[in-house]
């Protein structure tokens, strides 16, 4: 009898293991298939809005969430809040400008990019022209080679007399681009004679936004208002944004 128990009580122990076995494999291929599409739905969902310190960025990002003015100081961490148009869902990640920080977040959120806004304070871009140069050759460089990513310039406070103009704003700053690219270049071949000539745009040719892979777009606002009567002027930007949604559909 008891030879007999043997191999039933081994044969039912067997199965149970196989069923636990399976068991466990099911729940890990739904783990996995869970996170996949979590990455997926996560992927291209994000609005980087990022510029130097106080170019007007947090102030734009609470005017896209909430439509209203409200008083903002200098931001160590990212902001992140969602935003409905035509039923679309854009989520908006406001980084900060800071020098020692703004690289940080930018590589954390620039996998996940639909579009990028740009920020620029128009009334000391002059002053600050190197700076906003170096800042968004960088960022181009990282991203140009890689993906094509709607780019919005947005040129803000336009409502203060000594702010530069849009137009007058991308022809400085195409220049200062040709001269940092130039720089850059020399202190690739200095640094690695081997190394080719990795710059932006076209050789033999000045920089222009027009040669870049990713389409570039220049736009004025104006978010400063405390007056909740008044609304901000950033039509521009909310028609930018519908256009990211028409354009990621179309590649869906």
């Amino acid at each position: 009898m008891e030879d007999r128990m043997k191999p039933l009580l081994q044969e039912n122990a067997t199965s149970e293991l196989i069923g636990i076995l399976v068991a466990v494999l099911a729940i890990v291929i739904t783990l996995v298939l869970f996170t996949i599409w979590r990455r997926r739905k996560s992927v291209g969902q994000n609005i980087i809005l990022t510029g130097l310190s106080d170019a007007g960025k947090t102030l734009i990002y609470a005017r896209l969430l909430c439509s209203k003015f409200v008083q903002t100081h200098t931001s160590v961490k990212e902001n992140i809040g969602d935003i409905n148009i035509n039923n679309n869902t854009l989520r908006i990640v406001d980084i900060p400008g800071d020098e020692r920080l703004r690289y940080k977040f930018f590589d954390k959120y620039k996998i996940s990019a639909k579009g990028i806004i740009f920020v620029i304070d128009s009334v000391t871009f002059q002053k600050n022209i190197k700076d906003v140069a170096e800042y968004l050759y960088n960022l181009l460089s990282d991203i140009d080679g890689h993906k094509k990513l709607p780019i919005l310039i947005l040129c803000n406070k336009q409502d203060q007399t000594m702010a530069k103009g849009c137009s007058v704003i991308k022809s400085l700053l195409e220049k200062e681009l040709n001269l940092l690219r130039l720089t850059k270049t020399n202190q690739l071949e200095a640094t690695d004679a081997t190394s080719s000539n990795v710059f932006l745009g076209k050789s033999n040719k000045d920089f222009e936004f027009d040669h870049l892979n990713s389409k570039v777009e220049f736009a004025e606002s104006s978010a400063f208002t405390k007056d909740l009567e008044t609304p901000a002027h950033i039509e521009a930007l909310d028609a930018w944004l519908q256009n990211v949604i028409k354009i990621n559909k179309k590649l869906k």
